[in-house]
């Protein structure tokens, strides 16, 4: 009932940007939080940033600085500005919702398939 639709992901040079995107589409009345999560190869997903619907953000002590999480709310979309990109910062991003009002049902959470980022010369 939810999908979560990413893009922007590639391959850049290391100090380059990258501007990743999420669509929400489905029967949302509203989100609370949007945001992103990654994982490289062999090791454990983790938080890269998140924002709530009211603007307030987190972000990974990693990519304070270089990273920039922004949203729109009329149109469930959130975004990751990424600069100043570092070999390290290769992984999966994942796009993920929580605290979700869905339309016929009580399912709250959802995660996007991924979109690989890939950092190297």
């Amino acid at each position: 009932q939810v999908e979560l639709a990413e893009s922007g992901g590639g391959l850049v040079q290391p100090g380059g940007s990258l501007r990743l995107s999420c669509v929400a589409s489905g029967s949302i009345n509203s989100i609370y939080v949007m945001g992103w999560y990654r994982q490289a190869p062999g090791k454990e997903r983790e938080l890269v940033a998140s924002i709530t619907r009211h603007g307030d953000t987190e972000y990974a002590e990693s990519v304070k600085g270089r990273f920039t999480i922004s949203r729109d709310n009329p149109k469930n979309t959130v975004y990751l500005q990424m600069n100043s990109l570092k070999p390290e910062d290769t992984a999966v991003y994942y796009c993920h919702i929580d605290e979700a009002w869905v339309r016929g049902t009580d399912v709250m959470e959802y995660w996007g398939k991924g979109t690989l980022v890939t950092v190297s010369s």
